[in-house]
């Protein structure tokens, strides 16, 4: 069974009567063979019952019968043995934003983080916005500075969730300038690639055809570090502008796609649109 597809939200996203993104998403769940459930996830916020209905209320009014809280506040809810049952049972994750920390260091490691892994890997549909998109990559920028100068101290890396490998997301990225800071995050890990999606936006991450697209009003800023030639990242003091040479920058908007294998990207026919 194909690995479920990813939906990666660079942030305020439209909840309007016509949200793209999230009906986007419903289709997604729509046409799969799971069942026409969504799970909210309000991990990363304090305020687990505001967000929830927030999200309730979008999803409700796109057609979503099924929406269903999934609100975790400690590691020792995290970690019930009811998670593997209950994660089986619903058609996709939608991870509200807040501390991208929260969602690591609460679920990290737990039942639910290991039912969440198995469920996707049997084809459970895996969205999140803002911090539930920076989660998403095995290297997490955790918080930077907001500016465009890439420096040594300028971002905060953890390990993420690990559902999708070999990237780093970042997100308000145009809105918040935060070129530099995932420039830093990528010269310290030149095997990945760096994402930085803007708000309103979203990639569709199809890991088994090796490809993503893009959804909504703004852009995606794809980096590749694999053809870095040089960077002062091992030498130069904490505080200190860094040099990082021969960084392959993409910036893609709706109708764009990328594929991850050959690191090219492509056009997307309309027909073709959020096809798994």
């Amino acid at each position: 069974m194909d690995i479920g597809p990813l939906v990666i939200i660079g942030g305020k996203e439209d909840k309007t009567r016509t949200p793209e993104i999230l009906l986007q998403f419903v289709k997604l769940i729509q046409k799969s063979h799971r069942r026409d459930v969504v799970g909210v996830v309000t991990t990363a916020s304090q305020l687990e019952e505001q967000v929830f209905r927030t999200y309730q209320h979008a999803f409700e009014d796109i057609g979503m019968v099924r929406v269903e809280p999934v609100i975790i506040d400690s590691r020792a809810e995290a970690n019930a043995p009811f998670w593997y049952q209950r994660v089986t049972e619903l058609g996709a994750l939608f991870f509200a934003g807040g501390d991208q920390l929260r969602i690591t260091s609460l679920l990290g490691g737990t039942v639910f983080d290991m039912a969440l892994h198995q469920a996707f890997r049997e084809g459970l549909i895996i969205a999140g916005t803002s911090a539930g998109a920076a989660m998403m990559s095995t290297t997490m920028i955790v918080e930077g500075e907001q500016d465009d100068i890439p420096t040594k101290s300028s971002v905060r890396l953890a390990t993420g969730m690990g559902l999708w490998p070999h990237t780093v997301v970042d997100q308000h990225f145009t809105q918040r300038g935060r070129l530099g800071r995932l420039l830093a995050a990528l010269a310290q890990n030149p095997g990945v690639l760096g994402v930085g999606i803007d708000e309103d936006t979203a990639i569709f991450v199809d890991q088994d055809r090796e490809w993503l697209e893009v959804w909504g009003s703004q852009t995606v800023s794809i980096l590749d570090g694999r053809s870095i030639g040089e960077s002062n990242v091992h030498s130069t003091p904490l505080g200190q502008p860094l040099s990082i040479t021969h960084v392959t920058l993409h910036v893609l908007s709706k109708g764009y796609g990328f594929h991850l294998k050959t690191r090219q990207p492509m056009r997307v026919e309309e027909e073709d649109s959020g096809e798994y």
